[in-house]
């Protein structure tokens, strides 16, 4: 049981990650640890995107739910739809194509900052 929370756990984190991946240039801009962390999170997943590896935030869910194997659903419904919305089922050219304009917006955000 403690397995299946951990796991629901890990996928409610990978969501916010992402969240923060995407919007996290705007707090970013405003402090310097933030955007570091943001930026080296681009970079991360720039990587894991171009070369189509998994997210260790993946291999830890999955580990977790084989580890947490019981009779029944798999995933809570909460998780159900997460995981329909960090796995989305795109090509992977067109993933690769996001994340590199993810990084360029980030980019302009962090280089544009005229106000501090």
């Amino acid at each position: 049981m403690p397995y299946g929370w951990l796991a629901d756990a890990v996928v409610l984190v990978h969501f916010l990650w992402i969240a923060f991946l995407i919007l996290g240039g705007w707090w970013g801009r405003r402090n310097r640890w933030v955007g570091r962390i943001h930026l080296a999170g681009l970079a991360s997943t720039l990587l894991l995107e171009t070369f189509d590896w998994y997210c260790p935030l993946t291999h830890l869910e999955v580990w977790l739910r084989r580890n947490g194997a019981q009779a029944g659903y798999t995933e809570s419904f909460i998780t159900h739809y997460l995981n329909s919305l960090i796995y989305i089922e795109l090509q992977h050219t067109l993933i690769v194509s996001l994340t590199i304009a993810l990084c360029a917006a980030n980019a302009w955000l962090y280089l544009s900052k005229s106000e501090r």
